[in-house]
C-alpha cells in the first residue's frame, strides 16, 4: 500500500476530522463489497481507504503518518486479522458502526440488533410537480419482517437463545500485539453474526432470517420548490433487518423532467414571449399559459429583443418557506421573412416617414407577388 493515505481519500493533507468523516463516507459507500459484489478491484480499495481513513482520523497516529509514512503505524501483531491489518482495534466494523449505524452487519454494542441497508430509488417528475409539491406512489422491491415469526426468525412456539461462543455479547475479545503495545479488540461473532442469539429452530417461512423478499408501495411526500437532483429521505422505509433490527432508510432520488415552457433558475422561472414588429412597437397584451393559469401580459410599447418582463410570485417557492420566485418573460421580436405588396408598402412608408435608409425594391418582386397573390 504505497499510495499517499491524503490521496487515497482525496482530501488534502491540511483536511479537519469532518473532512476526513465526509470523504471516507463517501468512498466507503461507493467501494463497499456489498455494493460491489464479486468485484476484488472495489473491495482491495475499500480496504485501503478503511485503512488509510483509521490513520488518519487518530491524531497521534496522523502525526507519525505525516512524519515517518505508513511503516510508521504498520502494526506488528501476529493475530491481526484482514480488518485490522494496521493493528488499530475493532477493524472495520467498529468504522461502519460508527457512520452507517451497522447498515453493513458490523456491530459494536453488546447484543445489538442490526440495521437494515438502505434502498434507493430514482423518481421522474415533471416541473409543475416540483414546484407545487406532490404525491406519488413508488414501488420497492425489498426485504420486509416475515409475518410469520414476527421477524425472531424462530418457528412458532419456539425463541432464539444466546450464543454459546458470545456468550450474547455478540462479540469475540482479543488481546493483541500493536505498536502501541497490547491492545483489547472486539470482532462481530461469527456464530451468531453480532447478535448474541442463535436459532436452533428456524423459522420455514423465512429460514430463521426473520425478513423476507417482498414488493411494497410506497406513497412519498414530495415537497413543494425540490429541484432536480434532490434527494428525500424516507426513515425505515428500506430493507428489514436479520431477525428484528431496525429498518434502513430509503432514499428518492428525484429527476425533474426537462419542460418545453419554462426553465428553472433557482426560484425564478424564465419563458420566451415571440412578438410581432407591430406588437413590439405599439405595446399589446398578451394571454399567457403559466404554471398557475392563464395570466393577461401587459407588453409596453417599444420593447425590444431581450428585455425581460416580472411576472411577481409565478416562480418556484423556496424550501424553508418564504415567498415563491418570480416568473421571467423575455421578449422577443420576430422579423417577418415574407412580406406581401401592401405590407411592403406599408414599410417604405414608415421608413421613408422616420427617415431611414432601406434597400430599394426587388425589381422581380412585384410579378412574383402577382403569381403568388393570384
Amino acid at each position: 500500500m504505497t499510495q499517499d493515505f491524503y490521496e487515497l481519500l482525496g482530501v488534502p493533507r491540511s483536511a479537519s476530522e469532518d473532512e476526513l468523516k465526509r470523504a471516507y463516507r463517501r468512498l466507503a459507500r461507493e467501494l463497499h463489497p456489498d455494493a460491489n459484489p464479486g468485484d476484488a478491484e472495489s473491495e482491495a480499495r475499500f480496504k485501503q481507504v478503511t485503512v488509510a481513513y483509521e490513520t488518519l482520523r487518530d491524531p497521534e497516529r496522523r502525526r507519525r503518518y505525516d512524519m515517518f509514512g505508513p511503516e510508521a503505524v504498520r502494526g506488528t501483531g501476529a493475530g491481526a486479522s484482514p480488518g485490522d491489518t494496521f493493528g488499530f482495534g475493532g477493524g472495520l466494523g467498529d468504522l461502519f458502526d460508527v457512520f452507517f449505524n451497522q447498515g453493513f452487519g458490523a456491530t459494536g454494542q453488546r447484543g445489538a440488533r442490526r440495521q437494515g441497508a438502505d434502498a434507493e430509488i430514482v423518481l421522474q417528475i415533471g416541473l409543475a410537480e416540483a414546484v407545487f409539491g406532490t404525491r406519488r406512489d413508488v414501488n420497492l422491491k425489498a426485504p420486509v419482517p416475515c409475518t410469520s415469526c414476527e421477524g425472531s426468525g424462530a418457528r412458532a412456539g419456539t425463541s432464539a437463545s444466546t450464543c454459546p461462543d458470545c456468550r450474547g455479547s455478540g462479540q469475540i475479545q482479543r488481546v493483541r500485539q500493536s505498536i502501541l503495545g497490547q491492545m483489547m479488540t472486539a470482532t462481530p461473532c461469527g456464530r451468531c453474526n453480532g447478535l448474541g442469539k442463535v436459532v436452533t429452530s428456524p423459522c420455514p417461512d423465512c429460514r430463521g432470517e426473520g425478513r423476507r423478499l417482498d414488493d411494497r408501495t410506497l406513497t412519498v411526500e414530495i415537497p413543494a420548490g425540490v429541484d432536480d437532483g434532490a434527494t428525500l429521505r424516507i426513515a425505515g422505509a428500506g430493507a428489514a433487518a436479520l431477525r428484528g433490527g431496525a429498518s434502513g432508510d430509503l432514499y428518492v432520488h428525484l429527476r425533474v423532467e426537462a419542460d418545453s415552457r419554462f426553465e428553472r433558475s433557482g426560484t425564478d422561472l424564465v419563458t420566451t414571449l415571440h412578438l410581432s414588429v407591430a406588437q413590439a412597437a405599439l405595446g399589446t397584451e398578451v394571454e399567457l399559459d403559466t404554471l398557475d393559469g392563464p395570466y393577461l401580459l401587459t407588453v409596453p410599447a417599444g420593447v425590444q429583443t431581450g428585455r425581460v418582463l416580472k411576472i411577481a410570485g409565478h416562480g418556484v417557492p423556496r424550501l424553508r418557506g418564504g415567498r415563491r420566485g418570480d416568473l421571467l418573460v423575455s421578449a422577443f421580436v420576430d422579423t417577418p421573412l415574407k412580406l406581401s405588396k401592401e405590407e411592403d408598402e406599408l414599410l417604405r412608408k414608415l421608413a421613408a416617414l422616420r427617415g431611414e435608409q432601406v434597400q430599394p425594391p426587388d425589381p422581380g418582386l412585384l410579378s412574383r407577388l402577382r403569381s403568388a397573390f393570384g
